[in-house]
This record gives structure tokens, sequence and C-alpha cells, in this order.
């Protein structure tokens, strides 16, 4: 199969012939893999270098991992600690096939950031993932200031041996906005991480977060573009949403920050999508948490809901992904 990297893949996929607005996830993976493919989450017991004060401390503003990440909620993290990772894909597997039909996974180092050791121990991690026998691939969620060389060479390496995503969290492109939410790094680190990613043969993906302090409309969809010009392969869009025991939840609670609104964030999501490559594959288009760590905003605990207005804005406005498009 060819690089998604590559665009020769994703240029091939007609997804608008599908009736689609937009590219997603779902209809990529059929694509490539002829068949349903669901991520299990893995938690390789990584930290951050803006948790553990290498470049600063207490994480990201808005940062709870285990509200982002399945594998940091399961009862043996505080029990029994951590269990090797055949089995945590093993459980994985087990509960994503109590709701869909499916007995193919990439295995998703999720939580944290999964390049940060040295490359000994993450070739070994990563192997022992992909010796599953279900498992076809691997996303790897991390920082782009955590991508010395010589991992990006073993993420190269593996590539040309499996299906590999590697997501960095841009997050926006406005340095002010990383500033306020404790980010450790400033839009160039995400610039030099691309350009030392590119060619490799791996998918390269980019969170998008929508509604931050501060950010205008404008400011949001300036981010979109500087991804288009980048031509990233793959992009998860989300609102910004508080969970507990966070700064960003004191502020909210505060009245310091008011989060987005559903209405603004439809509007802001159709137009990322119009400015986005044709190509670039969209992997999630809102986000939430779980109600034990959920502040708000309420709307986006609703995700089918979501998704229908954001379609329902797409069919009104006879618009679709890569619309308003301009290569180069």
């Amino acid at each position: 199969m060819e690089n998604l990297s590559s665009n020769n893949l994703t240029a091939s996929i007609d997804w608008r012939a599908a009736g689609l607005r937009y590219f997603a996830y779902n209809h990529f993976l059929r694509a490539r893999f002829g068949q349903r493919v669901q991520k299990v989450s893995i938690d390789a017991g990584f930290t951050c270098p803006n948790v553990d004060g290498t470049v600063a401390q207490g994480g990201c503003t808005f940062c709870d991992n285990r509200s982002f990440s399945p594998s940091r909620r399961l009862p043996f993290q505080e029990t029994r600690g951590r269990p090797p990772i055949l089995r945590q894909i093993d459980a994985g597997i087990r509960g994503i096939q109590r709701r869909y039909k499916c007995d193919r996974f990439t295995a998703y180092f999720q939580p944290a950031t999964n390049t940060y050791a040295p490359v000994e121990k993450l070739e070994r991690l990563y192997r022992e993932a992909l010796s599953h026998p279900l498992v076809v691939g691997l996303a790897i969620g991390t920082r782009s200031d955590c991508v010395p060389d010589d991992v990006l060479d073993l993420l190269e390496q593996l590539a040309a041996e499996t299906f590999l995503s590697v997501e960095y969290g841009m997050q926006t492109m406005h340095n002010r906005t990383l500033d306020w939410m404790n980010r450790g790094h400033h839009h160039d680190s995400f610039l030099d991480a691309v350009a030392r990613s590119q060619g490799r043969g791996f998918e390269i993906g980019a969170h998008l977060i929508l509604g931050l302090p501060g950010e205008s409309h404008h400011d949001m969809l300036a981010s979109a573009r500087e991804l288009a010009r980048l031509e990233i392969d793959a992009v998860k869009i989300h609102n910004l949403y508080a969970v507990q025991n966070t700064p960003l939840a004191e502020q909210v609670a505060a009245g310091e920050v008011t989060l987005i609104e559903q209405d603004a964030y439809v509007c802001a999501v159709v137009e990322v999508l119009e400015l986005l490559p044709p190509t670039t594959v969209v992997e999630r288009i809102s986000g939430d948490a779980p109600p034990d760590y959920f502040v708000g905003p309420a709307w986006c605990h609703d995700k089918p809901a979501v998704r229908r207005a954001i379609g329902n804005e797409l069919e009104r406005r006879d618009t679709w992904q890569g619309k308003c498009y301009s290569a180069g």
C-alpha cells in the first residue's frame, strides 16, 4: 500500500462520490484496509516535558490525561499497576467488540507524550504492540518538541513495515495562545517537527482546538489555513472544553474564560473544513470528556447532535471540505 504522506492513497479516494461532505476517518480506514478498523488505546507510562519540569510544570491549562484517554481511567492503574501492553490491547479490544463488529485495530499510544523516552525503549514498546495478531498499525500521540532525529528515524523504519500515524498537538498557530495554555513551546516547534517528518512515510496528524480564549473567528481560520499550507495528512478538530481539577476549570468557574457556544463552533468547523485540502483525513470534528471529569460546555456531550449540526450546516450551505482550498 502506498504511504499516506505521499497523498497517493488519499488523492485516489473519491469520498464525495460516497455522499460525504468531508473526508471522514472511517471512510479512509475502510479504503485502506478494506474493512472497519478501530483504535485501541494504550498507556505506556509516559509523562510530558511540561509536566516533569523539563520545559514547564503543571501541564497544559486544559489537560487531565484521564479525561482524554480511556487507558488512563481503567481501575488497574490504581489497584494493580499498569499491565503489559498486550494485555491492555486485549482488554481494549474486548470493550470495543461489545460495541462494534471489528477484528482489526490500530494500537494508539494516547496519553501523555509517547515519544518522550530513549529510542531503544520506544522501539521495544512499539514492536510489542505490533506483535498482537489483530493490530494492523500504530498511532502515536506526541509533542513537536519531543521528536529528535533518532526518534524520527525509528518512526520512518516502522512506517516502512506497517501503517503509522504520528499526531502532533499544534492546537493553534498563535503563540500568545500557546503561552496562555502553558504549552511550553511556540508554533516554530510544530513547523520544525512537520518539516523533519515529511517524506518519512508516516501519516502526519495535527490537533486543532477551536474556541480558545482571545482567539477570534479570523484567528481560528488562520490556523486552518496554516494546516492547509503545510498539507497536513490528517487533522483532529475539537472545541475547547473544561475538565475538573485543571486551571481551565478554575478560569471558567471564575468567569475568566467563556467556552464557545455550539452555533459558533459549528460555523467555525464548517469554514475550517472548507479551507482544508480535500486529501486531509478528518479524524475528529468534536470533543468531550467523561461525565465524572466534565465541566462544560454542556452541548458537546451530545456528540451525535454536534455531528448532525455540522452535517446540516454543510448541507444548508451546500459546501464541503476543500471548497475554498487553494494549493500553494
